[in-house]
């Protein structure tokens, strides 16, 4: 195996722009400066910002939270997405029939990551307040696609605002990861897949400074 395809989240972000913004490749629904291009943090947004510079569109994020097993924290068995008021939360269902999950201890895990998930929405806007999706071309951006609980989850939650079409954007995502979107741009979708953070060569964690950084930079530009 060469190197990998993507040098860190800002390039490959770069690709998916390119992909986007080429009439030959890009999906049949309006992708303009009226879009708003929604990142999933941490990393997401940091792939998202490109692919909202390269729109000339308004860039924000959409908060999720995975939801790990009590036990074992780290194995998702769903996952929780806030826009604006709106918090849904999807199961992953191949998980959850392979093991017994204590109800109350879920709703533990549910309750702590709600919080956590408010708490970084907030440090991450500022007093700045959210965007409404209602009629708009919504670009959902993450950094890589696994399971795709988290993506489920914010197009469960985008999808209550009423928005005009929703596309999902990644460069890299698992075979077989299904989603109901109006478009879906992947730029790859490797066999065997391994983990998402494979396929590029620094896909160091994502610092939440980065992520106020990259909003507050799009806040000054504008939309186009």
């Amino acid at each position: 195996m060469g190197p990998p395809p993507f040098a860190d989240r800002r390039d490959a972000g770069r690709h998916l722009a390119a992909r986007l913004t080429d009439p030959a490749t890009a999906p049949a629904v309006p992708l303009d400066a009226g879009a708003l291009v929604l990142g999933l943090p941490r990393g997401g947004v940091l792939v998202a910002a490109e692919v909202a510079a390269a729109l000339g569109a308004e860039l924000d994020v959409v908060a999720v939270r995975k939801l790990g097993l009590p036990w074992r924290p780290e194995l998702a068995v769903g996952a929780v997405a806030a826009v604006g008021e709106t918090v849904e939360s999807v199961a992953v269902e191949e998980v959850l029939a392979r093991v017994e999950v204590d109800e109350a201890a879920a709703a533990d895990v549910r309750r702590a990551e709600l919080a956590e998930l408010h708490r970084r929405r907030a440090a991450y806007r500022g007093d700045r307040p959210p965007p409404d999706p209602a009629g708009r071309t919504v670009v959902l951006v993450d950094d890589g696609l696994a399971t795709g609980a988290s993506m489920r989850a914010a197009l469960a939650a985008v999808r209550r605002t009423g928005p005009a079409a929703v596309v999902v954007a990644v460069p890299v995502a698992a075979p077989g990861v299904t989603l109901d979107a109006d478009a879906v741009v992947c730029l790859l979708a490797p066999r065997p897949f391994g983990a998402v953070g494979r396929w590029y060569d620094d896909f160091g964690q994502t610092g939440d400074d980065e992520v106020v950084a990259a909003l507050a930079s799009a806040a000054r530009r504008g939309p186009a």
